[in-house]
């Protein structure tokens, strides 16, 4: 696993900061202003203590090379919320965020290296003990969700999905039985549930040992029901609608990962697929998914009644 990001109290570089993060504390932003929170999706101080814990500690500060961020981690981290939330262009981020290049840069290498999804499954984690369960699931749902695709996506990762009529992309989730997303995978919409679920499954028995069984719908039928017990010890329960169903049925189970799909769908970057690379879907899943998780947690965690800043930075915070 990771480094953690560091929260010992340290020396700043300058007199005059707006941020405790490590950008500002060690790196090159500290003489950078800061900005005022004006955004819907901009992080509160609570919120920003809850997701700065979780941070995975940059590279250069681990001896590996690179250059210290020159801006600061609390300005990059909302202003790809801002992007998730609202469905903008890149080039299109709002003059008072640090500028667009480096912010997709950041974007780019924290999908290329696994820190957003390191970001989001510590935040799920500390979802779950909030919730009186333990950090590790034992039971999980399966199901997916077919968009339609911008221009932007290549002839190669899309695909018609003769099911919902829809020519784009199909993305495959596998939650925990309180709607926390635990694997992630996007592809062409002509990609079926059951071909998508061998590539899923032998990934989520890897990483998650506990989980022993797993509820689905229909499109998991079959011959993989099988092949996930004899190869991968997993019980894969199928959760039909019956016959005399009529209209909307709230179905034992699915209804979990139904709420959770209808999550991402209030991000208005996932109502369509706009990347040209499935892996860039798969990192704004993680990261609306961070957007949730954080707002849960500071509502939740003692903090948010008295939030933890550094005392030099309280007077510029205020500002």
């Amino acid at each position: 696993m990771l480094q953690l990001y560091v929260v010992s109290p340290v020396g700043f570089n300058s007199a005059g900061v707006s941020c405790d993060c490590l950008a500002h504390r060690f790196g090159n932003a500290a003489d950078r202003p800061g900005r005022a929170r004006r955004y819907p999706s901009d992080m509160t101080d609570v919120q920003w203590q809850v997701v700065r814990a979780a941070l995975p500690v940059p590279a250069w500060m681990e001896g590996k090379g690179g250059q210290p961020e020159g801006y600061c981690h609390r300005q990059i981290l909302d202003a790809i919320f801002y992007i998730t939330d609202n469905g903008i262009k890149w080039r299109a981020m709002p003059a008072d965020f640090p500028p667009w290049d480096r912010v997709y840069a950041f974007f780019r290498r924290w999908r290329a290296n696994g820190l957003v999804a390191e970001l989001h499954d510590r935040l799920r984690g500390k979802v779950r003990i909030a919730e009186g369960r333990e950090a590790e699931p034992t039971a999980a749902i399966i199901d997916s969700q077919s968009v339609k695709a911008a221009a932007s996506v290549p002839a190669g990762s899309r695909g018609y999905d003769g099911g919902k009529k829809i020519n784009g992309r199909r993305r495959h989730v596998i939650t925990d039985c309180l709607g926390m997303i635990l694997m992630v995978l996007v592809t062409a919409g002509n990609v079926t549930d059951r071909q998508a679920a061998r590539l899923l499954l032998p990934g989520l028995r890897e990483r998650f040992r506990n989980i022993v069984l797993i509820w689905a719908d229909g499109g998991y039928t079959g011959r993989l029901v099988t092949w996930a017990q004899e190869k991968l010890r997993l019980t894969l329960q199928i959760v039909k609608r019956t016959d005399d169903m009529e209209g909307f049925v709230v179905l034992p189970r699915r209804w979990v990962v139904e709420r959770t799909l209808g999550w991402l769908m209030r991000s208005r970057r996932l109502v369509r697929d706009f990347e040209s690379l499935p892996a860039s879907s798969e990192a704004f899943v993680h990261f609306s998914m961070v957007m949730l998780m954080s707002r849960r947690l500071a509502r939740t965690t003692p903090s948010a009644r008295a939030v933890t800043v550094p005392q030099e930075a309280r007077p510029i915070l205020a500002a």
